[in-house]
């Protein structure tokens, strides 16, 4: 196995696209251990038809891009300018609470990032914020996305633990809601401090004509979590309705989708698809070769040597993906390491929702921390803001994140009680 491990090492190092790194690594591993090729073929093939759950995957991809392309992000901007843009800072306010109302439609921080992301920046410059505090701001907020319900590494993560979709879906609400009130609390200190802009008081009639031009959005993420915590659809099927749903509002509603720009969404789906696809496929094959070798009760044994307390474990668990993160690609670390610490996490007592979602708050965290924050890097293209200087200033807003964090680790009940209360407990 030290073969897999080595040839994986070099090749990030040398800058190799991870889901190719995986690859490679798990067919230089197969051919030292003389296991014939064409079962890589196989595995890959395996890890992506066998999995109905993974289904939602590009359903939320689709309904998050129609979101981003049918004038709905500049409805949702609005509308949180409307609500907390008076207040000192105010659009950097606006930034934090319309990454939490768009979270609840495209499931994923990259689309929140590269969608809200430019239109708040320019935004935010015009008004006479500094471009990296308003870049650090829009990666930051960008986290929120998969947190607050749907959210596609939730589905990914519920795949590989054989956890409740549903239960993570709920879950993440709290924690999704602690993250942005704890960025508020720092960007309130920022705004003090350099004196940046606040709009004037909004009418209550403002208020509400903008609540109404955005209603039909911001009830998304209700149908989402009501249709499933009342057992009407799965998470899956949730996500085809929520696809349904999003090309209704952009033809029929706010008719502001051409069939130009839906062919460009459809193929950009499919790209982004393909994309996270081949990394699930290819993380598949590499986890299916160190389960040949063992590795998995190899780190079990490894951690309960260390700790056989489920607190101590989990912080434990958490350092090593916090520094992985740096240098990793999240989706690859979570198919690599759930399944391998799934038998671990259950033998030691700890809740798989619990772990799940404080799991991928932490890879939410690994998107702006550099060099492989990637999130650092869709700002970056998006706003022009040199990645250097966006990775210093995105640092201060790290404090707030781990701060959620330890508070997620320390008190499960944050993350299981909703979920225990509105589906009953598990």
């Amino acid at each position: 196995m030290i073969y897999l491990g080595l040839v994986w090492i070099a090749l990030l190092f040398l800058g190799m696209t991870v889901a190719f790194t995986l690859g490679v690594a798990a067919m230089v591993q197969l051919w030292v251990d003389g296991t014939p090729m064409f079962v890589i073929a196989q595995r890959m093939t395996k890890s992506i038809s066998d999995s109905f759950p993974l289904l939602a995957v590009p359903f939320f991809i689709f309904a998050g891009n129609l979101m981003n392309s049918g004038g709905i992000t500049e409805r949702i901007f609005t509308f949180a300018r409307s609500l907390v843009g008076h207040y000192r800072g105010g659009l950097a306010h606006v930034n934090v609470v319309a990454s939490v109302i768009f979270s609840g439609m495209s499931g994923s921080a990259l689309a929140d990032a590269g969608g809200l992301g430019n239109m708040e920046i320019q935004a935010m410059k015009k008004a006479g914020y500094d471009d990296d505090f308003s870049g650090a701001v829009t990666v930051s907020s960008s986290i929120i996305g998969p947190l607050i319900p749907p959210s596609i590494p939730m589905v990914l993560y519920g795949v590989l633990a054989d956890a409740s979709i549903g239960r993570l879906f709920i879950g993440g609400i709290i924690p999704g809601l602690m993250t942005a009130a704890s960025l508020m609390f720092l960007i309130a200190y920022y705004a003090k401090k350099r004196n940046y802009p606040k709009d004037p008081v909004p009418t209550f009639g403002l208020i509400m004509r903008s609540f109404l031009r955005s209603i039909f959005p911001i009830i998304t993420p209700a149908i989402i979590i009501g249709g499933i915590a009342f057992g009407v659809f799965s998470p899956t099927e949730a996500a085809v309705g929520a696809s349904i749903y999003a090309l209704i509002l952009s033809t029929l509603v706010y008719r502001n989708l051409t069939i130009a720009k839906f062919i460009e969404i459809v193929l950009s789906t499919i790209k982004t698809t393909a994309m996270v696809c081949l990394i699930v496929s290819t993380a598949s094959v590499f986890a299916w070769v160190l389960a040949a070798h063992q590795a998995p009760m190899h780190l079990a044994n490894w951690l309960l040597s260390l700790t056989t307390d489920p607190l101590a474990l989990l912080i434990l668990i958490n350092m090593v993906v916090f520094v992985a993160g740096f240098f990793v690609e999240g989706l690859a670390i979570m198919i690599l390491v759930v399944p391998a610490l799934a038998p671990t996490i259950a033998a030691s007592g700890i809740d798989p929702i619990h772990f799940g979602v404080v799991f991928i708050f932490n890879l939410m965290i690994g998107l702006m921390t550099p060099p492989m924050g990637i999130g650092l890097f869709v700002v970056s293209g998006v706003s022009g803001i040199p990645f250097e200087k966006l990775a210093k200033a995105t640092l201060p807003f790290l404090v707030p994140l781990m701060m959620v964090l330890v508070l997620l680790i320390f008190f499960p009940s944050l993350i299981t009680a909703l979920p225990n209360y509105v589906l009953g407990v598990d």
